[in-house]
């Protein structure tokens, strides 16, 4: 089969959508067929070296992220790409420009198409100080998915919620973790001495990027709170992203460690006690399953991963509000036997969630599309 992957992020860039897609790219291809990913150029291609396969399209900076890059329209030249060499399937991963011009060209052609929803842009309305643009938001993404012969999204939850607002259809497709890469294994004493942490001090870790809609905030005062009690904690912190320099500037005491990558970022989730995940917008949020595969028990609200996969007081704590959210983390700092407890069962839930099934069921899926009976499937699923 001849897969293309459209999507208007990409590593280097580091977000749960562009290292979910090039997991589907790297699956897909050791699953045997030809893949080619289209996506906007980056400073790094200039001396990397993209597939040889690879679509670059004309690219600008997204305003308010430095570093991250959205695509320019290119509806004629995927036009006549596709012509020339045609794939089987389409998987769109952003409804950015680049997206909304790769959705038109797919259907003017007649290739199957399946997006995916992996942001909650009309939640993030809210974040922004713009509510009221939320339902515009909601009707441009339902326009685009619904315009797809299916919407691939990472849990149950979502799915009903959305269906609930007129996306039609949904398909799951869980996400997994790498659990040979976040390890208990990966703990390093050297980090936690850099951190200036004692044998028995607590570490309180978050990963993600620094923005608005991340609610960073919520997990600082969590940390406020157990450092009234235990003040030896040490709060880390890894990411980057706009909100960094006033989160850095008003709290200078916690640790900041920027964007980490590959062996780092492992080391880094392993070698926390804590992980907070205060986010309530997130889709999915793949650093719930990667601190659980590290061994590092959570408290996030009961929404995404953790709703799918987080067993309240087995793995860490799922709550429903800011006061919770508090009193959980607080239960934990408090409980270090507990903590450990809980990190190994959570390493132990995430060992089912393999990436090489996860791209056997997309694989599956996008081949399917273009079936006569893919209509009735996609709607009995």
């Amino acid at each position: 089969m001849h897969y293309t992957l459209v999507t208007e992020t990409w590593p280097p860039e580091i977000n749960g959508v562009a290292l979910t897609v090039r997991d589907f790219a790297k699956g897909l291809h050791t699953r045997g067929h030809a893949v080619d990913v289209v996506r906007p150029r980056q400073v790094a291609d200039a001396t990397g070296h993209p597939g040889s396969a690879d679509m670059l399209v004309r690219s600008g900076s997204l305003p308010g992220y430095p570093g991250l890059r959205f695509g320019y329209p290119s509806g004629g030249a995927l036009t006549r790409r596709w012509r020339a060499r045609r794939p089987d399937a389409v998987y769109i991963a952003t409804e950015g420009p680049l997206g909304w011009s790769a959705l038109r060209a797919a259907r003017r052609l007649g290739i199957p198409v399946a997006t995916g929803l992996h942001t909650r842009f009309d939640l993030y309305m809210h974040d922004y100080g713009i509510a009221p643009l939320a339902p515009v938001a909601l009707g441009w993404m339902r326009r685009f998915h619904n315009a797809a012969a299916a919407t691939l999204v990472p849990t149950m939850a979502l799915a009903d919620e959305l269906r609930a607002q007129g996306f039609r259809t949904l398909r799951r497709l869980p996400r997994a973790v790498d659990t040979k890469r976040f390890s208990p294994h990966m703990r390093s004493r050297a980090l936690r001495d850099a951190w200036g942490l004692g044998s028995g001090d607590l570490a309180v870790i978050h990963v993600g990027r620094l923005a608005a809609e991340k609610n960073l905030p919520l997990a600082i005062a969590a940390f406020r709170a157990i450092q009234q009690r235990h003040p030896t904690a040490r709060m880390v912190v890894v990411g980057d992203g706009p909100s960094r320099a006033g989160l850095q500037q008003d709290n200078p005491d916690i640790v900041f460690c920027g964007m980490q990558k590959g062996r780092a970022l492992a080391q880094h989730l392993a070698s926390g006690d804590l992980f907070l995940f205060p986010s309530r917008t997130e889709t999915f949020g793949n650093v719930v399953l990667e601190a659980m595969a590290s061994g590092v028990p959570v408290v996030a609200f009961d929404t995404g991963a953790a709703r799918e996969h987080l067993v309240d007081g087995a793995h860490g704590h799922s709550v429903e509000d800011d006061a919770g959210f508090v009193a959980a983390s607080l239960a934990l700092a408090g409980a270090p036997e507990t903590c450990r407890d809980m990190g190994l069962a959570a390493r132990q839930a995430t060992l089912a969630l393999s990436p090489a099934t996860v791209c056997a069921d997309l694989d599956r899926l996008l081949a399917g599309l273009g079936r006569p009976d893919a209509s009735a499937t996609l709607a009995a699923a």
